[in-house]
């Protein structure tokens, strides 16, 4: 799931690239992700409207955390699994603060 992630990445740096609005919005943003897939565990920051940092491992303390399988992951990145669906199917968890939870539905 590296090379998918990584994509994802990518894709939101090219949208802060282009989109100013976003970018203000997301500046300010400074917070940390992990990614637990099971087997796979990734994690990751966000600072300065850039993510950096992503690397195989989980910070000790996140202030969101992603645990799902690799194929729903997968499958939310296509579009062919809904986030509120797998939500609320719990396909997927995401722990962390409401309001932080809400800024990384905004990233991508």
């Amino acid at each position: 799931m590296e090379p998918r992630i990584q994509e994802m990445i990518d894709k939101f740096h090219r949208k802060m690239d282009k989109d100013e609005k976003a970018r203000a919005e997301v500046e300010p943003v400074v917070k940390t992700l992990n990614i637990d897939l099971g087997e796979e565990k990734y994690s990751m920051k966000l600072e300065h409207a850039q993510v950096v940092d992503f690397k195989p491992g989980l910070y000790d303390e996140a202030d969101i955390t992603v645990i799902t399988t690799p194929e729903n992951l997968d499958a939310l990145i296509e579009g062919t699994l809904r986030p509120m669906r797998a939500y609320v199917t719990k396909k997927i968890i995401v722990k962390g603060k409401i309001e932080d939870i809400m800024h990384l539905k905004k990233l991508f």
